[in-house]
């Protein structure tokens, strides 16, 4: 058994349908005007049912709000990829999202560094969104304005 594959159901699939494409997705509220992930059929703000409630196309940028690295796993397949940095990020929408940052040398980790998303392969037709950062994803616009030490952001990481 693997447990890194979504279990997509008919009100999940099009945000998988979008990432095997390569598109992050967000719900979107008509009624607030707010974005949020995860998933849900209603606004969790105003609570908009879901006819009031839609898909839209998040932009993939992002900051790091926090991170720990990963070096023992149990579970298949994370065993295989230790160390590994789960993290939480800022989308540039503003929601915060549980991920992994890829591409990145944990010493070089940042609050507030710029991440843009990549899609990692889970299976054949299954792709989750992961962050790398924006200047290794070609991405020389940033992510929006991080926390940093002057503004009172913790520049540190825990490592598991």
């Amino acid at each position: 058994m693997r447990y890194d594959l979504p279990e997509a159901d008919d009100f999940t699939r099009p945000y998988w349908d979008a990432a095997a494409d390569g598109r992050l997705l967000l719900r979107h509220c008509a009624d607030c005007g707010r974005p949020h992930h995860y998933p849900r059929e209603f606004c969790p703000f105003c609570w908009a049912g879901e006819d009031r409630v839609t898909w839209r196309e998040a932009t993939g940028r992002a900051t790091l709000y926090t991170w720990s690295v990963i070096h023992r796993n149990d579970l298949p397949p994370f065993g295989t990829r230790v160390p590994y940095v789960a993290a939480v990020v800022d989308l540039a929408e503003g929601p915060r999202m549980m991920t992994e940052v890829v591409d990145c040398a944990h010493e070089d980790l940042r609050i507030g560094m710029p991440l843009r998303v990549t899609f990692r392969e889970a299976s054949e037709s299954v792709r989750v969104p992961v962050f790398a950062p924006a200047a290794a994803t070609g991405d020389s616009s940033g992510a929006g304005r991080g926390r940093d030490d002057a503004e009172g952001g913790y520049q540190g990481g825990a490592s598991l």
